[in-house]
């Protein structure tokens, strides 16, 4: 007798939701940026904006939710992001303007740093106060939808000021601005207030009550991030910096020390690109090196478990009862 195995039915793998969301944004940002080339119709240029602002944000924050715990929703990581995004912007936006008056020098990205992780972190830790419970990947997970929802709305306004050149509007500069903030999203602001997330529910940990508080070692970690957001920042004046110590010419020091801006070679211009993406690149890797190791040294809290009731043990039976048990008990 032959017998037939049954066929196996198909198996149709499914990409995750984070590259399904990735490539189908990135194909109608595209899809928009040429239409808009071609046809010059600037009704479109708020989707470009919108579109390449949130892209890689919305794809990151669609990526740690998939590695949440069922206590973090949907909403309450979308919750996150928009009203952390929004908070975080407005703050950082009325205490630079009133603290930053007149920057200079390192100051201004220690300054810019010291206030943008701070109101980041205070809108992460109002967003998390009635949690039930806290753990270190949460509070990552929940820290990046609220550094991501920053990093969109301020990536939007960089595309909208990108888009006023001095010689008017100029769509080639919003779509590079955005092409480029896109590229490094992910190193920036998602990525430092992931941190300071798994920071400060780790501070749970060590509480009476279960609950997030302000510990030194939080402040270590916000230092820490403050860091490296001012050498972000400051990688572009630290190339410039570095490119004129290393191959600046009398000539171009002397127009320094005039107020003017030299002329630089082609060399310079290499050499400074490759001192910026190399700072870039470090403070990078630093980040995702500390989020990594982290990222396995989960701590979870909850709330002390009430004590179970005492009871009082079994009564024994005395022999005599189980021999009369035996005598009448019914055989099979």
């Amino acid at each position: 007798m032959t017998t037939y195995a049954a066929p196996h039915p198909h198996v149709r793998h499914r990409l995750p939701a984070w590259t399904r969301v990735l490539l189908s944004g990135l194909l109608l940002w595209l899809a928009t940026v040429v239409i808009t080339f071609g046809t010059g119709n600037p009704n479109l240029v708020p989707t470009i904006i919108l579109l390449g602002s949130f892209l890689v944000p919305v794809t990151f924050v669609v990526y740690a939710f998939g590695r949440a715990d069922e206590m973090l929703t949907a909403q309450r990581i979308f919750t996150a992001f928009i009203y952390g995004g929004v908070l975080g912007v407005l703050g950082a936006t009325v205490l630079e303007a009133a603290l930053l008056q007149q920057p200079s020098g390192l100051l201004s990205y220690l300054g810019v740093g010291l206030i943008e992780e701070a109101v980041k972190l205070a809108a992460l830790w109002a967003l998390a106060r009635r949690l039930p419970r806290y753990t270190l990947r949460d509070g990552m997970v929940l820290g990046a939808a609220v550094g991501f929802g920053f990093a969109a709305l301020e990536s939007a306004g960089y595309a909208f000021t990108a888009l006023f050149g001095s010689s008017g509007l100029s769509l080639l500069n919003l779509v590079e601005t955005e092409a480029l903030r896109g590229i490094l999203a992910p190193f920036g602001h998602g990525l430092w207030t992931a941190i300071l997330g798994g920071a400060l529910f780790a501070t749970a940990a060590r509480s009476r009550h279960g609950r997030p508080r302000l510990r030194v070692s939080l402040l270590g970690w916000y230092l820490l991030m403050v860091l490296l957001h001012a050498l972000w920042d400051a990688s572009n004046s630290i190339a410039n910096w570095l490119t004129l110590l290393l191959t600046g010419t009398p000539t171009q020091w002397m127009l320094i020390g005039q107020g003017q801006v030299p002329a630089v070679t082609q060399s310079q211009v290499r050499l400074y690109t490759s001192i910026n993406w190399g700072l870039l690149l470090l403070d990078a890797a630093i980040g995702v090196t500390i989020l990594t190791i982290r990222w396995h040294r989960q701590t979870t809290t909850r709330p002390p478990a009430a004590p179970l009731p005492a009871t009082r043990p079994a009564p024994q039976a005395s022999p005599t009862a189980l021999t009369q048990t035996a005598t009448t008990a019914p055989r099979s």
